[in-house]
């Protein structure tokens, strides 16, 4: 259903978006994750016919995404989604469904079923009076009045209450029982993880990580061991440490004090071993073992937090290559977010 192949998209020296390659299967519900400035909404802008690529293609339903006749088979809800707020939800909708020549008594079938389903009170009440909530379920519905084949959602449930938020996540998975191909972008892992049935991580335009969340928890997360003992720390020392002896245990790292007992973390059951053995050699014993599973998110921080090479075209040795890894997400992002706004206002 959607095919993208060796996609990039420049603005001048800064890559918004590297040698991206994926495939979505019709029917599917796909995730798109990573921090401010990864190349999410550009990628979803490519998908969605509103951005060129300099490189490589996007296809959806069959057709390049640059071409018109493409845009008749998707639905798309960007991140930031004004309504004309002098309108009421039906009117607008209606001024959509006419744009894409659906017959009105269609158009109001499909209006009148989406509104229904979202749980869309006051209707005929001007969008300028509705919650922030009401107007997200608008524009949500009016990516579906063309009836389209495949849906592009940038943060669909973006600062929704906890209630709207649940609401919206099921419509999701409603639309894929009918058929429908989604892709949506998000933070929320946990919305990701319940949802989604695969997912790519990207990471300063780079696709970092592809698979179902188990199959990326399974390749890049790591199982731990949580090993408490009852050992105490030596007389005057600021951390319990338990001295293994020996650089071959060195991975059994430092004792971390939680209540009563002590608390290290490891890697494995060799591990767990040695700090048995340490812990009796200390007049102490383990008193609990606990297995811990890498979560998304664990696995999306230890992917994301660190700088990705190559992404500013000739290098360089200034902040933007090697700056703080927060600042530069947040600032990689405004820069995207200002030449994607540069490029509107000049089509404008």
């Amino acid at each position: 259903m959607i095919e993208v192949a060796g996609l990039e998209k420049t603005y001048g020296d800064f890559s918004a978006v590297v040698d991206s390659t994926f495939a979505v299967e019709e029917g599917e519900v796909f995730g798109i994750v990573g921090p401010n400035g990864a190349g999410k909404t550009t990628t979803l802008k490519t998908l969605a016919g509103l951005i060129e690529p300099t490189a490589g293609e996007a296809r959806v339903a069959g057709y390049d995404s640059t071409e018109p006749a493409m845009r008749h088979h998707l639905g798309f809800l960007p991140e930031e989604s004004p309504l004309y707020e002098e309108m009421t939800a039906t009117s607008y909708l209606r001024f959509f469904a006419d744009l894409y020549e659906v017959p009105r008594s269609v158009a109001d079938e499909r209006i009148d079923r989406a509104l229904d389903r979202l749980d869309l009170d006051h209707r005929d009440r001007r969008l300028g009076d509705v919650s922030k909530g009401m107007k997200r379920k608008v524009a949500i519905a009016r990516s579906l009045v063309n009836d389209p084949d495949v849906l592009v959602y940038d943060e669909p449930a973006s600062g929704l209450d906890p209630v709207t938020t649940n609401s919206v996540l099921e419509f999701t998975r409603e639309l894929r029982a009918a058929g429908k191909t989604v892709v949506f972008s998000a933070h929320n892992l946990y919305h990701v993880e319940s949802v989604c049935d695969r997912v790519v991580i990207m990471n300063e335009g780079r696709i970092v990580a592809r698979g179902t969340v188990d199959e990326i928890r399974e390749r890049h997360g790591e199982t731990t061991y949580h090993v408490y003992t009852d050992v105490e720390p030596e007389a005057g020392a600021n951390e319990a440490e338990i001295d293994v002896g020996d650089a071959e245990a060195a991975d059994i790292g430092t004792a971390e004090e939680v209540g009563d007992r002590y608390r290290t973390v490891v890697p494995s059951m060799d591990a767990v071993d040695r700090v048995r053995t340490a812990a009796s050699d200390a007049g102490g014993t383990v008193v609990d073992i606990r297995t811990r599973e890498p979560s998304l998110e664990d696995v999306f921080l230890d992917l994301v937090g660190r700088p990705m090479p190559g992404r500013r075209r000739g290098g360089g040795s200034g902040p933007d290559a090697d700056g703080d890894t927060s600042e530069g997400w947040n600032r990689d992002g405004d820069r995207e977010k200002r030449a994607e706004t540069a490029t509107s206002e000049g089509a404008e």
